[in-house]
């Protein structure tokens, strides 16, 4: 086996074992263990990020950044994933935003370069818009890990209605949206699932108080199919065609609490709290004449208000 071919055999081995012998990978290969020694520091030189334990019961350990072995792209695959990263670029927080942006270096500069003067000319003729928001999300790769992680975490939230106050929440997923980046979580105050938009979040830390996890693995074991918004007033709303495309921009909005119809139009329908009327006023308010609601009286009561209130402040 060829040097080259040895080290590349060698640097998957490593990331899939985390921690070895030098004379177990030796013998593996079939080497001295003065060469395989040598193969280490190379590895090491090429950024394979190793450390050594001494004693009976050391070794080599691969540390929590492992490097992974090449992946040969197509000029074609290359180019979709420089635009793919590319794309985020519009967000002023992401949850891997240093990582990200050392990854499209990386991916940039080892690139051939008539790659990169396609991609230099490209970048000047495509874009994907989001617009540019001034809000920091500093805790997503907080949230992120707890949802992947089952974690409750200590948040301290402001609202629009309620001002800035404590909250346990166990986060599920995150989305990004009109240039904003939303938390749909389990609100342990609330008693049920909302969504947080994460620049309200001015601090996140694991929760001290021992509270219990909630298992939220059927949230995706049917795509939420069988999901309501949990609450007391139910909303059933008539949605004319323009009224249905715009509520299929709001990634909360997902089947089935929104059914289209074949012609285009649809019908919104679900349970919401008490506390969530004024968030839904506006966003009926915003719908215009693209929407009919045919029940909730509570709900038709507070657009009611709300408007009047517009009209106070335009008189």
């Amino acid at each position: 086996m060829s040097k080259a071919k040895r080290l590349m055999e060698l640097m998957m081995t490593v990331n899939r074992k985390r921690r070895f012998k030098v004379q177990e990978l030796a013998d593996e290969f079939g080497v001295s263990k003065r060469t395989m020694l040598r193969d280490l520091q190379e590895l090491g030189e090429l950024g394979v990020p190793l450390y050594s334990e001494v004693g009976p019961h050391g070794g080599y350990q691969v540390v929590r950044e492992r490097v992974l072995p090449p992946i040969a792209f197509t000029e074609e695959e290359a180019v979709s994933m420089f635009f793919a990263v590319h794309s985020l670029r519009h967000y002023s927080s992401l949850p891997f935003e240093a990582e990200s942006a050392s990854a499209l270096n990386k991916f940039y500069l080892h690139m051939p370069g008539d790659v990169r003067d396609r991609i230099d000319s490209m970048k000047h003729r495509v874009d994907f818009i989001t617009p540019t928001r001034h809000a920091d999300a500093p805790f997503l790769a907080i949230l992120l890990e707890a949802a992947v992680n089952g974690k409750v975490l200590e948040v301290i939230y402001t609202s629009k209605e309620e001002g800035e106050g404590p909250r346990r929440i166990q986060p599920a997923f995150l989305y990004a949206h009109n240039g904003f980046w939303y938390c749909k979580a389990y609100c342990f105050l609330r008693q049920g699932f909302r969504v947080f938009r994460c620049d309200r979040i001015s601090h996140a830390e694991a929760d001290k108080s021992g509270t219990e996890p909630m298992d939220l693995s059927s949230m995706f074991a049917d795509e939420g199919s069988k999901e309501k918004l949990q609450g007391t007033i139910r909303i059933y709303a008539e949605l004319t065609r323009t009224g249905v495309q715009r509520c299929e921009a709001e990634r909360w909005l997902a089947s089935p609490l929104l059914q289209v119809r074949e012609d285009g139009t649809g019908v919104l329908e679900m349970n919401i709290s008490g506390g969530d009327l004024p968030f839904f006023a506006e966003f009926f308010i915003g719908l215009g004449k693209e929407v009919a609601l045919k029940d909730s009286e509570e709900l038709q009561e507070a657009i009611r208000d709300k408007l009047s209130s517009l009209l106070e402040q335009y008189r």
